[in-house]
């Protein structure tokens, strides 16, 4: 095979899907009947892959809130907290809110995993999901997850994380030692290729003003 073709991870999910994450998370919907909502789902997702010809499949993030916030649910240490909630912390609020008027957004609809207390894994960010697609797939499955860099900065709020952490590259250690965990995991488990997400590395790549919050 000279170019497998894979999907870059996630996957449109259907209105029905997205209602029964908003009452799984509202605490409307126990997490087992989302489950089995989710699971037929995810064989939808698997067999549109399978007719499409895809080589390698994915699970379509389709148990995740969005690639990275997921994490709250998973680990130790860690609250989902809305934008609105973090304004009074973050130093320059004047350029915080243009870059929420920019968005178009308002700051209690964007969600931030922030760490407020030691990071462990409580279970795995992906094992799980991969073990459920390899039941119901031949073909090898990749495993999405958010990179270090990207949790390190976007869980990093020094109001909160401080208390547990000394400084950025202090967590930084421990969010590497998780997805190393994971990595194993994922391994044992038969997945095929692992995908860790860096979209905000153009951050450091592209832009002049690097230390400028962004809403990751």
């Amino acid at each position: 095979m000279l170019f497998p073709v894979t999907q870059v991870g996630s996957w449109p999910r259907s209105r029905r899907l997205l209602q029964a994450l908003r009452d799984q998370r509202l605490g409307r919907m126990p997490r087992a009947a989302f489950d089995r909502f989710a699971d037929e789902e995810v064989r939808r997702c698997v067999r549109l892959q399978e007719e499409a010809g895809v080589d390698i499949v994915v699970d379509g993030e389709q148990r995740r809130d969005n690639f990275y916030s997921f994490v709250t649910e998973k680990l130790t240490g860690v609250r989902l907290m809305s934008l609105a909630e973090m304004l009074d912390t973050v130093p320059d609020k004047s350029a915080f809110e243009e870059m929420l008027t920019t968005l178009d957004v308002p700051a209690s609809a964007i969600r931030n995993p922030t760490c407020v207390g030691p990071l462990a894994r409580r279970d795995p960010l992906a094992a799980d999901d991969v073990r459920f697609v390899r039941g119901l797939t031949d073909r090898p499955v990749k495993a999405t997850l958010p990179g270090p860099y990207l949790l390190t900065r976007a869980m990093w709020v020094g109001a909160f994380t401080g208390e547990a952490y000394e400084s950025k590259t202090h967590m930084g250690e421990d969010v590497v030692r998780i997805l190393r965990e994971e990595l194993l995991e994922l391994r044992d488990a038969g997945c095929a290729f692992v995908q860790f997400d860096e979209p905000v590395l153009t951050e450091i790549v592209l832009s002049e003003e690097c230390e400028r919050r962004t809403f990751m």
